[in-house]
């Protein structure tokens, strides 16, 4: 089983001033194989920071991280990132980017245009392989920055706002997207969001943090993810219990900006 978890993750920075900066404070999460979290909170909690921890980009003050029985102490080919714009390489082609991975771990390359064709088709982008990847409209190159992440088969997928930039009508296709990806893959997800809406569509479970220090200040079990697999989005949203809890956490969030703001005038 490859259980993420997460045991009392402390991550201090030195601001530009010389201040102390307690990003993370005592972090302490276990995340099952095959669950989706979304993460949310107001600016300056951490969820990058965790994140970028999670990835091995950065390595905690104190505590410890694993996945599975191996501590997480730089990049592996376990996980795989989708960032909030792409990273792509633009001058390549949308299979050239595909199959980056794959080519860096020198796989058969016959294999490889294969397990590439069937990714553009699962992210529907077939018969766009040979497209220059820079002609793509951003939801597009999304899908390609999707296709490029699981492609390399990594049982954690960490996404850092990676529908934040897209315009309304695409980031909601997006996210059917990764809620259908989710299920026939049965992949771990963490999603770090900024929108409420999307992190209870998409959270199974959802964490909204705290800042100053950043904490998990509550913890949600939901089942809107589940729902949006077989319903339409746009009705969950009208869901009694999903307006509820979006006015709960937005509230929340909107007290704890408040406080930063009284503690910073």
């Amino acid at each position: 089983m490859s259980d993420l978890i997460s045991q009392k993750v402390n991550m201090i920075f030195k601001s530009t001033k010389g201040e102390t900066v307690h990003a993370l404070k005592d972090i302490t999460f276990t995340l099952k194989k095959g669950e989706l979290l979304t993460v949310l909170g107001p600016s300056g909690c951490g969820k990058t920071t965790l994140l970028n921890i999670a990835a091995g980009f950065l390595r905690p003050t104190s505590g410890t991280i694993t996945l599975g029985n191996n501590e997480i102490d730089g990049p592996g080919v376990e996980r795989g990132m989708v960032f909030q714009q792409g990273a792509l390489f633009e001058w390549l082609t949308v299979n050239e980017n595909v199959n980056f991975g794959l080519r860096m771990k020198k796989e058969d390359p016959a294999k490889t245009a294969k397990k590439v064709e069937e990714w553009l088709d699962i992210v529907g982008l077939k018969g766009f392989g040979n497209t220059p990847t820079y002609q793509l409209s951003g939801g597009m190159q999304q899908r390609v920055a999707l296709a490029r992440c699981l492609i390399n088969d990594p049982d954690l997928i960490l996404m850092d706002e990676p529908l934040g930039a897209l315009d309304a009508l695409t980031r909601e296709k997006m996210q059917s997207l990764v809620l259908k990806i989710w299920k026939e893959t049965g992949k771990t997800i963490i999603l770090i969001t900024h929108s409420v809406e999307e992190a209870l569509l998409l959270g199974e479970r959802v964490y909204v943090m705290a800042p100053r220090p950043g904490r998990i200040h509550k913890e949600y079990k939901l089942p809107f993810a589940s729902l949006g697999l077989k319903g339409d989005l746009r009705e969950i949203k009208n869901n009694k219990e999903f307006v509820s809890k979006r006015e709960e956490i937005l509230t929340m969030i909107w007290n704890m900006e408040e406080e930063i703001m009284g503690k910073e005038i």
